[in-house]
């Protein structure tokens, strides 16, 4: 991460440029204050798997941000697969390329389907949450639920190591990532044929829902 000083002098001079170009000290300091960079860290369900290009819940974020504030970036760093432990051996490059204002984190539902130690996925997850906050950044995790075969008490753990990770670094969270898709009364309609992956009419529905909590990180 560049220093605070660096960051102050990349500010002044874009706001004395704005200024150049007819835009008032207050106008140039709301444009400089409003844009933000988000990094989006996540498995298949952020990562268009099986999804038109375009049409996943990340690139209907930054088409609304985009729409909000000019300026606004968001990062897709997510890969179908991906484990707590690949993105936190991949998250410290991550934020010294990008250096994102946000990062949102959804990862652990493959730790779930093969059977990671649960204590492993709230590591990974507290130390993620952490590296991100060092960087600067706000943290929005996401958290997930397992299938219910895997039984109640089980399923009952791996939801809790959201909320004990985002209790002891105080970020934001999102407690069901899948909230009115996976618990939809009719939920196939929802999903994939392989009824795993969400299809694209469900990725703004997953956005909506994403959306309040991300909205107070980016102020």
């Amino acid at each position: 991460m560049h220093s605070p000083l660096l960051k102050r002098r990349h500010f002044t001079a874009s706001a004395l440029a704005l200024v150049g170009w007819g835009l008032g000290p207050a106008a140039a300091l709301a444009v400089q204050v409003a844009a933000r960079k988000v990094l989006v860290l996540g498995d298949s369900l952020s990562a268009e798997y099986g999804l038109p290009r375009g049409s996943g819940w990340v690139s209907l974020l930054q088409q609304k941000l985009v729409q909000e504030v000019p300026g606004n970036t968001v990062v897709n760093a997510s890969i179908s697969g991906e484990t707590t432990a690949g993105g936190r051996s991949l998250l410290p490059a991550l934020l010294k390329q990008h250096q994102p204002d946000v990062v949102v984190i959804e990862l652990g539902g493959n730790d779930a389907l093969r059977g990671l130690a649960l204590s492993m996925t709230h590591d990974n997850l507290e130390q993620m949450v952490r590296a991100a906050q060092a960087s600067g950044a706000r943290v929005l995790l996401l958290g997930m639920q397992m299938p219910p075969n895997y039984g109640a008490e089980m399923a009952r753990q791996f939801a809790q190591v959201y909320a004990q990770v985002a209790q002891k670094t105080r970020c934001a969270l999102v407690p069901f990532f899948l909230q009115g898709v996976g618990d939809d009364p009719d939920p196939l309609k929802w999903f994939q044929s392989d009824r795993i992956h969400p299809n694209a009419a469900a990725q703004p529905r997953m956005l909506a829902h994403v959306w309040p909590e991300l909205k107070k990180q980016l102020k």
